[in-house]
């Protein structure tokens, strides 16, 4: 069983170099996000493409005002003139490129939390039947049934994060994050596109199309100034001015990318669908259990709030305990843990804490110290004879780095023999006699623990 434990140590990339402060979540965050000014700002793996998004936005417009709108002031009134160039400045800026963009994608889009632990299995009461001194593994079921307004909805167990995911909801393969009503991943923001970003999202998309449309009718405009002030034809009038053209040409390609993708979102808010599920569950050939009618989809697109982040980016996070001793046999494990450490649902291995190339040997061995402890503890060793109780403290003197496995105590040619007074301790805390000259490295291992921990 591969149970992920909490994380232990600082970050490497957290800049902290001392224990005594506490780490926040943003520096031990296991996503693929990239923050900004200490956990204020969220962005995807791919935030470098913010800066083409943002220069295909204000190059032609910066064109557009030099070469376009600065002509059309001295040919309108002093006040219309002013308010062309005005316009397209505050719309690209403020709108579009300051508070839209960033909203969408510089923000939580509604990651979240992953568990620590994979989630015990419904029924379960902590009763189950021991055996060999292991809890049996109790294997989650890979996919759930819910109900959403009287339709039987399939929710799917996410072996990264380690939670039943929510209704339509899913795991982003590029930030690595499980994102409430997940719509898409866009790379033009580097960033999810989910529950508490897609309105902006869609604005920022409506916004850039009415720019282009903008930018597009007022060269237009300009192009019919310069055929009436100097009387000649829509060519030679392109001809001296060769940045409409250009602009035209870009505006016109724009629109038919921005325009499409607004019409595409119009439809899904009005059929209250995400991209993800159009593209995967085809609600045409099936009933969409969460279409409340065009009205009140657009509602609850555009005029609910916003529900609070579940990620506080800022908090501290608290120092977690050492983890216990227990046996490697029992707990709970995911559907698709057959494949030992593998994560299945990111396709690579998943990260380990601390030193885990030991295996089930190193929880062993620590299992066997601990319980080797107990015993000095209890004054479990006043009564043994003292050959085995000198043996026994010696290894424990070790300091945890003597396994029963590796250990030469009363090894002979291969094989495993133990003395009598061994026998007749684990006689004594109610264990069988497992002794013998051809017992397994496997059962001595087992034999050890019992006699460590006159508990069991």
């Amino acid at each position: 069983m591969y149970v992920v434990p909490p994380p232990q140590g600082t970050d490497p990339g957290s800049g902290s170099t001392g224990g005594s402060d506490a780490l926040r979540t943003y520096q031990t965050w296991k996503g693929s996000n990239i923050f900004f000014l200490q956990g204020r700002f969220i962005f995807g793996p791919d935030v470098r493409s913010l800066g083409l998004t943002i220069f295909l936005i204000v190059a032609p417009v910066t064109v557009f005002c030099v070469f376009v709108a600065r002509k059309l002031m001295d040919d309108y009134s002093h006040h219309l003139g002013i308010s062309i160039m005005a316009v397209v400045v505050v719309f690209t800026f403020y709108f579009v490129v300051l508070v839209l963009l960033l909203l969408t994608s510089g923000r939580d889009p509604g990651i979240i939390p992953r568990n620590a632990h994979p989630p015990e299995p419904e029924g379960y009461d902590g009763s189950a039947d021991v055996i060999g001194g292991q809890t049996p593994q109790l294997r989650l079921p890979r996919i759930k049934e819910v109900e959403v307004n009287g339709v039987t909805v399939k929710i799917k167990y996410c072996d990264t994060c380690m939670l039943y995911r929510p209704p339509r909801c899913s795991h982003c393969s590029i930030c690595n994050n499980c994102v409430e009503r997940f719509d898409h991943h866009c790379p033009w923001v580097g960033q999810c596109i989910g529950l508490r970003n897609y309105r902006f999202f869609f604005m920022f998309v409506f916004s850039t199309t009415l720019l282009c449309i903008y930018v597009f009718g007022f060269c237009w405009v300009y192009i019919k100034r310069i055929m009436d002030s100097e009387e000649t034809s829509i060519w030679k009038a392109m001809i001296k001015t060769p940045a409409s053209i250009v602009l035209i040409v870009y505006t016109f390609i724009s629109v038919w990318f921005v325009g499409g993708l607004t019409a595409f979102h119009l439809y899904l808010i009005s059929t209250n669908q995400t991209t993800y599920e159009n593209f995967r569950y085809r609600y045409d050939r099936r009933a969409n259990p969460y279409n409340k009618g065009v009205v009140q989809n657009f509602k609850e697109i555009f005029f609910t709030s916003i529900p609070l982040s579940k990620n506080n980016f800022r908090a501290k996070v608290p120092k977690e305990p050492g983890l216990p001793g227990r046996s490697v046999g029992g707990g709970f494990i995911s559907p698709n843990m057959g494949k030992a450490v593998e994560d299945i649902e990111m396709g690579r291995k998943a990260a380990a804490w601390g030193d885990m190339g030991a295996g089930p040997d190193h929880c062993e061995a620590q299992i066997y110290n601990n319980d080797s402890l107990n015993i000095k503890d209890n004054g479990g060793l006043g009564e043994i004879s003292p050959d085995v109780r000198t043996t026994i403290e010696d290894m424990g003197e070790l300091g945890g780095g003597v396994h029963p496995r590796r250990s030469s105590w009363g090894r002979k040619s291969g094989s495993w023999e133990m003395s009598p007074e061994v026998l007749a301790l684990a006689a004594r805390v109610g264990e069988p006699n497992r002794g013998g000259g051809g017992s397994s490295s496997g059962s001595l291992m087992m034999s050890g623990n019992r006699i460590a921990d006159p508990k069991l």
